[in-house]
């Protein structure tokens, strides 16, 4: 199987982050030990200092630079990758993508009926490139922001909606799409580092939920345990 993280600046992280994908690479480790690669254009994280992701310093200096790959960007959302997936699809044989992505859309791009439309043509990008391409989705989890921009707020409530609207109509059995379900217990004070971006708590929790998604609905895998770094 060859794993594919598609994200914003959750999932590409920035430099001196563990990120989830690093979660997700110590369970995929842990549960399907030379069954699995992750693939992906990019390996970097975010600099701040630069502003653009030329950074390669993440937390665990011994993450293989092999599992490093990713398809995600700081700032970049479902309208960014909906033109890159099909071509990346090709190049790296991805054929299971795990995808987090909405928030920027919403906060910057487009509104909520726009962005599950580029959703749509995300998802037949990939399966042009690959018809067999499965995928879990992650809707926009909880951030600052909508707790004090009303109008946001039910723009992320209401996208959410047509996620699971959009992934109900596209699942096919040749090419099933899974939605996540957020942590219930993800906490803006504990679980992120600035309101909006994962912390170490907060990156063991989204992995735990792509993880539940897999091994509850294809058996794949195991439930998550934090194996080794608990920071």
């Amino acid at each position: 199987m060859r794993f594919m993280f598609v994200g914003d600046s959750c999932t590409i992280g920035r430099a001196g982050d563990h990120t989830w994908r690093y979660r997700m690479w110590q369970h995929l480790e842990a549960t399907l030990p030379g069954r699995y690669e992750i693939v992906g254009p990019r390996t970097e994280l975010y600099d701040a200092g630069a502003d653009a992701a030329v950074s390669h310093d993440y937390a665990d200096p011994a993450f293989p630079v092999a599992a490093r790959r990713h398809l995600a960007g700081w700032g970049e959302g479902w309208l960014h990758m909906a033109p890159l997936i099909g071509e990346t699809v090709t190049a790296t044989g991805a054929d299971l993508l795990l995808v987090s992505l909405g928030l920027i859309d919403l906060g910057f791009y487009t509104n909520s009926a726009q962005t599950a439309d580029n959703v749509r043509a995300f998802v037949a990008a990939a399966r042009a490139a690959n018809p067999r391409v499965r995928a879990v989705v992650m809707p926009v989890v909880p951030n600052v922001r909508a707790g004090y921009d009303a109008p946001f707020a039910a723009e992320c409530e209401r996208f959410n909606e047509l996620l699971a609207k959009a992934v109900a109509d596209l699942d096919t059995a040749a090419s099933p799409l899974l939605l996540a379900t957020p942590p219930e217990s993800y906490d803006l004070a504990t679980d992120t580092y600035d309101g909006t971006h994962p912390g170490p708590s907060g990156e063991h929790k989204l992995a735990t939920a792509f993880a539940a998604a897999m091994h509850q609905a294809w058996g794949l895998g195991a439930p998550y345990e934090a194996r080794t770094d608990a920071h």
